[in-house]
């Protein structure tokens, strides 16, 4: 393989950018489709009957009117794959201050712009609030341990309810 990709790092690469015609607004709308969904939603799916599989789609080049399209189980599971990525392949990449070259470094100067104490995340990544409600009272500023009434009595448990030991009755109609 990396006699493939040799002759392609010397090539010069010339690219060619151009402003998109409807504006970053349809570019971003364009590609939110595609970054954050599957090929096809379960709600487009009308039927799958004798091998044929029948689905909504949107005619986008002569109005954008919803018509159906019955396709071979195969062709539609053709069609389906190739928007699947081979493994190894990701489709969102990130870029500016997170991607992954100083990452570290460009995260410490976005604190300092944004005026944020300088900290060590990882030392206190290690050592979590000692409980749940620890961690709620740091994030939010509000104890869950103070009587949410008055604000001063605290709040102690007094009695765990355990499940009864006999399973839930599950109505099953399959």
């Amino acid at each position: 393989m990396l006699r493939y990709l040799a002759p392609l790092r010397a090539a010069e690469w010339i690219v060619y950018a151009k402003p998109p015609f409807a504006g970053p607004q349809q570019v971003l709308d364009y590609v939110g489709r595609y970054t954050h969904r599957i090929a096809i939603s379960n709600n487009r799916l009308l039927s799958i009957d004798d091998g044929k599989v029948r689905f909504r789609w949107k005619d986008y080049r002569h109005g954008n009117p919803h018509a159906v399209m019955t396709l071979t189980a195969d062709e539609f599971i053709r069609r389906f794959l190739v928007h699947v990525l081979p493994e190894g392949f990701h489709r969102i990449r990130y870029f500016g201050f997170l991607c992954n070259r100083q990452r570290a470094s460009k995260l410490a100067r976005c604190r300092e712009l944004l005026g944020m104490q300088p900290g060590n995340p990882a030392a206190a990544a290690s050592c979590p609030p000692a409980d749940y409600r620890a961690l709620y009272q740091s994030l939010t500023g509000t104890s869950l341990t103070l009587c949410p009434a008055c604000g001063n009595g605290h709040m102690l448990v007094i009695e765990v309810l355990r499940p009864p030991d006999r399973p839930r009755w599950i109505c099953d109609t399959s």
